[in-house]
């Protein structure tokens, strides 16, 4: 089994239920994906980075580093960050606050210090559904210098997210789509 399918594998029996839930944008579902359950694992840890890096690489060149919002996006950028020194062609991950740091700096992002100034970064997340979470962050990280015209997902609910982002001239790339959990 390739590494795709097992990662397809382990989200589809350990992140995936079929249940009603309301989702972070107040709509309700009748499935629902907790990709923690897979990413803060060893194996799916290991598989994200390597699925992810290779879909970073192929289709937005030049990255020079990944991140995304807090919580949901701190393993997956972790796991793509770590590969990528593996391979031998380290990207810095970094980390978007749901709120401004409160005391200190007030800075919104975590690891800036190991990005260039107005380098181009990718962001990533587990689940899209609306996009919004993604448009917040990508808010604040181009008020921080930085270029993302990009965003990296494990799963795209189909539900708008696409083309909410599309209208801020923000192309969302997704491992897997509903269709893959939901027949």
């Amino acid at each position: 089994m390739n590494e795709r399918t097992r990662l397809l594998e382990l989200l589809k029996t350990r992140s995936y239920e079929r249940r009603k839930v309301k989702l972070a944008s107040g709509a309700e579902s009748d499935f629902y994906i907790d990709c923690k359950r897979v990413t803060l694992d060893a194996e799916g840890s290991a598989l994200v980075g390597a699925e992810l890096l290779k879909k970073i690489r192929e289709e937005t060149p030049g990255v020079q580093a990944v991140g995304g919002p807090t919580l949901g996006a701190d393993p997956i950028a972790t796991a793509v960050s770590l590969t990528s020194f593996l391979k031998g062609s380290p990207m810095p991950a970094y980390i978007v606050r749901k709120e401004p740091k409160g005391h200190g700096t007030g800075q919104w992002i975590e690891g800036t210090e190991n990005i260039p100034a107005g380098a181009k970064v990718v962001l990533v997340e587990d689940v899209v559904t609306s996009g919004s979470s993604s448009l917040k962050a990508i808010r604040h990280v181009r008020d921080a210098g930085y270029s993302v015209n990009d965003v990296y997902v494990l799963v795209d609910r189909e539900e708008g997210g696409r083309e909410n982002l599309a209208r801020e001239g923000v192309t969302l790339h997704a491992l897997y789509r509903k269709g893959d959990f939901v027949s």
